[in-house]
């Protein structure tokens, strides 16, 4: 509800795709410095750190809320205010993770994975439907007014989260060791990414897909409804939808079959696949057939995101299992690059182009870690395609 509402709002005010492109960009300028939420989740609990993170999202949505009432809200307000949560909420995935991992079984984790990936999703769906249907009807202080009433629910149920743990049982042999300075942590936590080629090779692929396929998935979809659909809040609510409906169908169906697949294949194949979609709805100008194409493309996002998490969680040892999720979500930074070149590029080459050429280097460089890594992520005896 909150990036619709949002985005919608920058694009209309300000009248600049370029803008637009900054906006979404400030929502994960934190992904810099998500690795030393993870070393915080690993030393305090993923629980405490995620409870207190989304007490910050609640205040924030809530001094939003409180100058759109006053109607002294401007661009720069929601500038600085997305900066902000910017700073904190792209750790909020990796904090999740984490929860699974520390709950779960190793054999459980894609489906356990799928279905955490289940309430994502369904949650865009609504959240894209009444969130545009809210603003329409009610305007933005009332519809943030609900945003907020969220945010400060979903601390209660994260409180409840992780009271549960799942052990390895090599974990509850091993002494306690003295710990170590939070920075000695994190640098423990890159070397261990480094040295460990499965886990190096999925950072690598995560990096690829936020810098190019997430910004024509999710950052540019506002000026797609607006000036190539040339559609409102409420078209951008069913595109969004749209997408989320088929990332939701592919979550359901690897959390029930997960277990039946080689998780490191079937996240090659799944992201060649966003690619092809993606690429088809760059050249797509009809409102309808736009919504179906982001349905197929959510579809082939989940069932290579899906595997690449439970891979990440499972090949982790436990006592890195934060740092990793942390080092996860420090890759999100491509999506920053990635939005800022686009919004350089859409007005000089246009927007079908722009998402081409995306598309194509997407496609070019996964092969290449797949080709590259073929021993650590496609083989079949390789640890993260052990059933």
């Amino acid at each position: 509800m909150e990036t619709l509402i949002l985005g919608w709002y920058v694009l209309v005010e300000t009248q600049s795709v370029l803008l637009l492109t900054f906006f979404v960009s400030l929502q994960h300028l934190g992904t810099l410095i998500s690795p030393m939420f993870g070393v915080m989740g690993d030393r305090l609990g993923h629980r405490n750190v995620l409870c207190v993170m989304r007490g910050f999202y609640a205040l924030l949505a809530t001094t939003l809320m409180t100058f759109t009432f006053l109607g002294v809200l401007t661009p720069v307000h929601v500038f600085i205010l997305a900066g902000l949560l910017g700073l904190v909420r792209p750790s909020d995935i990796g904090m999740r993770a984490a929860l699974v991992g520390d709950t779960m079984p190793a054999p459980l984790l894609v489906g356990a994975m799928g279905v955490q990936r289940t309430t994502v999703d369904s949650a865009k769906i609504i959240g894209a439907l009444t969130g545009a249907g809210l603003v329409t009807a009610l305007g933005m202080g009332p519809a943030y007014l609900v945003v907020a009433s969220f945010y400060l629910t979903s601390v209660f149920l994260t409180l409840k989260a992780g009271a549960v743990r799942h052990r390895d049982s090599a974990a509850e042999t091993t002494p306690p060791k003295a710990r170590a300075s939070p920075w000695r942590d994190l640098k423990a936590g890159l070397a261990y990414v480094w040295n460990t080629p499965q886990l190096l090779a999925l950072m690598l692929l995560a990096f690829l897909l936020n810098l190019t396929a997430f910004p024509v998935f999710n950052g540019l979809l506002p000026y797609v409804a607006k000036d190539i659909y040339v559609t409102d809040q409420r078209g951008l609510g069913f595109m969004v939808a749209g997408a989320a409906a088929g990332a939701l169908i592919g979550s359901l169906f690897m959390s029930r079959h997960g277990r039946v697949f080689q998780p490191g294949r079937v996240m090659i194949v799944g992201s060649f696949a966003w690619f092809a979609f993606l690429l088809v709805f760059a050249h797509v100008w009809d409102h309808v057939t736009g919504i179906v194409i982001l349905f197929l493309a959510g579809l082939a996002q989940s069932v290579s995101q899906v595997p690449m998490a439970a891979m990440l969680l499972r090949t982790s040892d436990e006592q890195y299992r934060g740092r990793v999720m942390g080092i996860r979500m420090l890759v999100i930074y491509g999506n920053i690059p990635g939005l800022l070149l686009a919004g350089q590029l859409i007005p000089r080459i246009g927007y079908p182009l722009t998402a081409s050429l995306y598309c194509v280097a997407g496609i070019v460089f996964t092969l290449l870690i797949a080709l590259s890594w073929r021993r650590d992520v496609w083989r079949r005896d390789a640890p993260v395609n052990a059933r």
